[in-house]
């Protein structure tokens, strides 16, 4: 049973509220716009274009209602937890208070694929429209220092011939130093990447609603059907499409929950990050959904598999230039700030689970200085770096919806464990309508998982059987938790 035992909500607010170095600085403003930076990314300047043509066509749109939905319903849920428990450490804590120690960890393993493998994989994208950016201006970057030297075919791992990814490397550890020194500077930086990209955003959404009253039968005939026939296969188009389009987009919304992971860095947690967890869904849900659609009424969905859709589209319906411009501008500003909040989320989990032992004491360092967890800072940077500057961006995906569709499920079910088990407890915000809503968050986010590809979860097990090596190994043994026991 010490798998189980579970940290009291008690010791949890007594960490909340006891010196532990963090700089508090962040108001629901930054909030919201470090969740903004952490989600609009490569999932909708990428992702949304491939989904289509693949899987759901124009109703890629309702697949992006169906992710919005699973993580309205979790959103509400972390809302919760997270001003009951304002403690750095997000879904692991909450998990810890409520589910036992073993679900933590399980968490906590899964939130490395969320945070240090989507900032990896961004940086990969992000070193891929450098290259195309460039090379519009007659710079071209050598294809042996610009791209990974890894490759998965047919199933199998090869080598490319590139030495280094050297962008990807570079941007990496470029927003590490930028976290290093100071979660204000971060977070101004962040600040003017969301303004950028928000903004570029929304003047496509506004150019395709002028577009489509001049073309009305064009779009009509781009949108029908809405929900294209299934081809015969699981998943390719039709309703089955859908879920999976829901899947395989759901990247797009990974990130919303890095609000949370800022909580000891937060000025007034209790009000504050509910304000930044669902300000942060309410913002991109409407972008997502709008920009779907303008991306399948401006061209057929069929001709969407490209990397830069959003450009493609533009080029096509003759869009002035001036929007290509400002799309690749956004793209990168919208990548910069992905990595950045990314890379600020993985070293704040760390910090939670050493100083529950779970990982060595090194992890829980602050800098004196700048107060910021510096040791983790560099640790998680390093390895972003390494990791984009040698595997592509297909393997790198593969992991990270199916790992965080996980710790969400594990969230809504430590909203009814908390609710039974301490019924009492002072909670600044409530999540509505439970048990309706952390269940229909479970079967949401478990359905969305079982749509994913077998390989998906042969390389989850995969993951997790190391994570349980590694906490059976150390871990279990090195609990304070435990020692108290």
């Amino acid at each position: 049973m010490s798998l189980f035992r579970t940290k009291s909500l008690a010791s949890l607010q007594a960490e909340a509220s006891a010196e532990h170095g963090y700089k508090r600085t962040l108001g629901p403003v930054s909030l919201v716009s470090m969740g903004i930076g952490s989600v609009v990314g490569a999932g909708i300047f990428v992702q949304t274009g491939q989904a289509a043509a693949l899987y759901g066509g124009p109703a890629i749109a309702i697949s992006f209602v169906v992710s919005g939905i699973a993580c309205l319903f979790a959103g509400l849920c972390y809302a919760e937890l997270a001003a009951m428990i304002p403690v750095s450490g997000s879904a692991y804590t909450y998990t810890y208070g409520s589910l036992g120690e073993v679900f933590a960890w399980v968490v906590g393993w899964c939130l490395i694929l969320e945070y240090l493998f989507s900032g990896a994989a961004v940086a990969v994208s992000w070193s891929g429209a450098t290259r195309d950016i460039l090379s519009e201006v007659n710079i071209v970057l050598p294809r042996i220092i610009s791209s990974a030297p890894l490759d998965v075919v047919d199933g199998k791992l090869v080598t490319t011939g590139a030495l280094i990814n050297f962008p990807a490397v570079f941007i990496s550890l470029l927003l590490t130093y930028i976290l290093y020194i100071g979660i204000k500077e971060s977070a101004n930086f962040n600040n003017l990447m969301v303004v950028i990209k928000v903004g570029v955003l929304l003047a496509l959404i506004g150019y395709g609603v002028w577009y489509f009253t001049g073309h009305s039968e064009l779009v009509k005939a781009n949108w029908t059907p809405f929900i294209p026939p299934n081809s015969g296969t699981f998943g390719e188009h039709g309703w089955s499409g859908v879920f999976r389009g829901a899947g395989a987009i759901f990247f797009a919304y990974v990130g919303f929950d890095c609000v949370s992971a800022a909580a000891q860095e937060t000025k007034n947690p209790q009000r504050d990050l509910p304000i930044g967890l669902l300000g942060t869904l309410a913002v991109v849900s409407f972008l997502f959904i709008s920009v779907s659609l303008v991306l399948t009424g401006l061209v057929h969905y069929s001709k969407l598999n490209v990397d830069a859709p959003f450009i493609y589209a533009l080029q096509q319906v003759k869009a002035p230039a001036l929007f290509r411009y400002l799309i690749e501008a956004a793209t990168l500003a919208g990548l910069t700030s992905v990595i950045l909040v990314s890379l600020l989320g993985q070293p704040r989990i760390f910090f939670a689970m050493a100083k529950d032992g779970l990982l060595p004491a090194t992890f829980a360092k602050i800098h004196p200085k700048h107060g910021t967890p510096h040791v983790t800072t560099w640790i998680t940077g390093i390895a972003c770096a390494i990791i984009s500057g040698l595997f592509p961006l297909n393997l790198l995906g593969e992991l990270i919806s199916i790992g965080t569709l996980l710790a969400f499920a594990l969230v809504c079910a430590g909203v009814l464990v908390l609710r039974r088990t301490e019924p009492a407890a002072a909670r600044s915000f409530r999540t509505p309508w439970v048990p309706f809503v952390p269940v229909a968050g479970i079967i949401i986010c478990v359905v969305q998982m079982f749509s994913l590809p077998t390989i998906t979860w042969l390389n989850l097990t995969i993951w997790m059987t190391l994570g349980f090596a590694v906490y059976f190994g150390y871990s279990r043994r090195h609990s304070k938790l435990a020692a108290k026991a």
